[in-house]
């Protein structure tokens, strides 16, 4: 179930309470009015089977309660009741494949913005990726990939792409295009330090078993890339969250821009080109993974609305 917490204007509220009376997956109906002061209006309360909660937010978001009041979305982990077996029972489909996509865009959204923290993230994250390279160390690249925040970007890319929001497109591509290089010049810096510190070895081992792989991208690289793109998505767009780590797991952005750091400070050039590659590969076929899958979602949830309808 979610649960919706509404400041609706005095003017549209008997709008909004007949609607939501008259929706069957709509249960634990409260009405406070006048308890809303910032915006000023009246308080409404309820909870709506997972599966109908995008058409019942479309339908709020047409009485302009976003524009004039507020629509405000919770989880709810568990809800006891005969009303709620009903109310889920009213809705189309299978909880397990319901998308939110109101909150979908604002997850998405959020992790695509550039800050410090996500730069913070993304240099941390190529610098151990580094040192794993450095080491041919197969934990300190898993690490790394699950330190890297680069997932959140390429996801708003995705969904905006598909809601052709180009605005927010740009503005996760901002925070990839800054990212990345940030990350790739720090592990460059440390890598030439730890060479001239005689801390790191004299060239990048060829004989590497566990790191071999990053610059040597092949067409189970494009595969796994493409499964990893579209899990990722799927995790974000469901409740199936919990998948995402492994997902994270599965993508070799960051250890490939840590690559292409090391191997630019060895001046061992088809390295880089072979990390530049593995980096392109990745990227690509996540993105594409991520948009054909939304468009997936999309194009079922409309065939279900439809026979809904």
């Amino acid at each position: 179930m979610i649960h919706l917490r509404l400041v609706a204007p005095v003017e549209r509220s008997d709008a909004t309470i007949a609607y939501l009376e008259g929706t069957p997956s709509v249960i634990n109906l409260v009405r406070l009015p006048g308890a809303a002061q910032k915006p000023s209006g009246d308080l409404i309360l309820c909870d709506v089977a997972r599966e109908d909660a995008t058409r019942v937010l479309t339908e709020l978001r047409s009485l302009r309660l976003h524009h004039e009041g507020t629509i405000a979305v919770e989880y709810v982990d568990t809800a006891i009741s005969d009303a709620a077996r009903e109310a889920e029972r009213a809705a189309p489909g299978a909880v397990g494949d319901a998308v939110i996509w109101e909150t979908v865009r604002a997850r998405t959204f959020e992790e695509a913005d550039l800050s410090f923290t996500f730069v913070a993230f993304m240099a941390l994250a190529t610098l151990i990726a580094a040192m794993g390279i450095l080491t041919d160390s197969i934990v300190l690249i898993i690490g790394a990939m699950i330190v890297g925040p680069e997932f959140g970007p390429l996801a708003g890319i995705s969904v905006a792409a598909v809601e052709r929001r180009w605005t927010l497109v740009r503005r996760s591509a901002q925070a990839l295009a800054v990212g990345f290089p940030v990350g790739i010049t720090a592990a460059f810096v440390l890598t030439l330090i730890l060479d001239a510190t005689g801390v790191a070895p004299e060239a990048i081992p060829n004989s590497r078993q566990a790191t071999l792989f990053i610059s040597h991208p092949d067409w189970y690289s494009l595969l796994v890339a493409l499964a990893a793109g579209a899990a990722g998505t799927l995790s974000l767009t469901t409740i199936k969250s919990g998948a995402l780590i492994g997902v994270l797991v599965s993508v070799t952005t960051i250890p490939a821009a840590a690559n292409i750091a090391v191997a630019a400070a060895y001046a061992d050039w088809g390295e880089w080109r072979g990390a530049q590659l593995q980096l392109v590969v990745n990227l690509a076929a996540i993105l594409a993974a991520g948009i054909l899958t939304l468009i997936g979602q999309r194009w079922a949830y409309g065939r279900r609305t439809a026979r809904r309808g």
